[in-house]
């Protein structure tokens, strides 16, 4: 890393850092007054004919830019999600019923981390398992490590378990500030531990997985990877990381882009991280400076997808150039006229629609793959 990098991102560290000291009205006075905030032209950015109808819609629920209020009243508001179901029902459309179309069961259940067990749902497709069980796809959900839930992100898993033919393990984890990093990590590690020992507990076959993950829980999918790979423990074939968090320098081209966009904005960032860490060291860790820290050699195939309008997309491109140039396989894909949280809204978006199917083919086909060769260590014994 440069030494120009390293002043950067101990600056931007500095800032969030100090934003502790302002109170929730403060930072929104501070937001508010920025020039050009009127979703730094996120509206007119996006596509019209349907990302920009669930942004409006955002609004209309009294969404409230993230990282302006504490923490309690941030995980009460309204989500990304809840906008799609309010522009489906506006379309006369049930929600409930286009994810019961699916077929996919749901069961939940739990799995031992620190500090006593957290949830785990597993989403099986419709239908007969193949012999030997179903492959398995570990997912984690997003939210800076702080806020959502596997319910919030409920649609992204239902669809990969249709789309893939493959069961969904959707992991809880352990949120900050209640719980500091690395405690999200720590989990997401013993959650795909747990998923290796138990799959023929529910059809699942421990021998065909992968991980998966959204924006933070990008984050943790591959770091997830990163600890198989370290510990010996039989590697996933194949990494869904859908804008994930990959660095700490937030002075990146799509930073000062899209520093005021929505429903993630510089701002948010900045709470999200000031919340997680417990000090500017932690910014130093590989587990949140993948791009510029992380041994990524000898990790599985992967897919990356980014939106334009995110401030997170220069680190997901520069994420998929490492990967590539350490030896993995990469599909990258940047989706223009979207927003963060698209890939989630394929029930009103087509990029979303796409999206998924993109990485369903792919994480089919290295599932496949692992199921007549093998990647990584043996299984666990369970």
């Amino acid at each position: 890393m440069s030494s120009k990098r390293l002043v950067l991102t101990t600056l931007s560290a500095s800032t969030l850092l100090g934003l502790a000291t302002l109170s929730p009205n403060a930072i929104a006075q501070s937001v508010q007054s920025q020039p050009g905030n009127a979703m730094s032209g996120t509206m007119q950015r996006s596509d019209k004919e349907d990302m920009r109808v669930v942004l409006q819609k955002l609004q209309e629920l009294g969404a409230k830019p993230l990282g302006t209020q504490s923490v309690e009243e941030t995980r009460k508001g309204s989500t990304p999600a809840d906008a799609v179901k309010a522009v489906l029902k506006d379309q006369g459309k049930d929600p409930a019923a286009l994810m019961a179309q699916m077929g996919v069961k749901k069961k939940d259940v739990t799995y031992p981390t620190g500090g006593g067990a957290q949830p785990i749902r597993i989403y099986t497709p419709e239908g007969q398992a193949p012999q030997g069980g179903w492959p398995v796809i570990v997912y984690y959900h997003g939210g800076g490590w702080v806020i959502a839930d596997i319910d919030t992100y409920e649609a992204s898993a239902m669809a990969l378990a249709d789309k893939t033919q493959a069961i969904v393990a959707s992991v809880e984890y352990r949120h900050a500030p209640e719980n500091k990093f690395p405690a999200a990590h720590d989990d997401a590690f013993n959650a795909y531990k747990w998923v290796l020992d138990n799959a023929g507990q529910f059809d699942g076959n421990p021998e065909r997985i992968a991980v998966a993950g959204e924006s933070a829980g990008g984050n943790l999918a591959i770091n997830t990877a990163i600890e198989a790979r370290d510990q010996n423990v039989r590697k996933p074939a194949h990494m869904l990381l859908v804008y994930p968090v990959a660095g700490v320098d937030m002075t990146t081209p799509s930073y000062q882009k899209n520093a005021n966009a929505m429903p993630l904005s510089k701002q948010a960032m900045e709470w999200f991280v000031k919340n997680t860490i417990k000090s500017e060291q932690d910014l130093q860790s590989p587990k949140l400076d993948l791009v510029g820290k992380a041994n990524l050699k000898d990790l599985p195939s992967a897919t990356v997808i980014t939106a334009e309008i995110d401030p997170l997309m220069s680190e997901g491109k520069q994420l998929a150039d490492k990967l590539k140039a350490a030896g993995s396989d990469v599909t990258y894909q940047n989706n223009e006229g979207v927003t963060h949280e698209f890939f989630g809204m394929a029930a009103v978006l087509d990029d979303a629609k796409r999206a998924q199917q993109l990485a369903a083919d792919n994480l089919k086909k290295a599932l496949d793959v692992q199921a007549t060769g093998s990647t990584g260590a043996a299984p666990r014994k369970q």
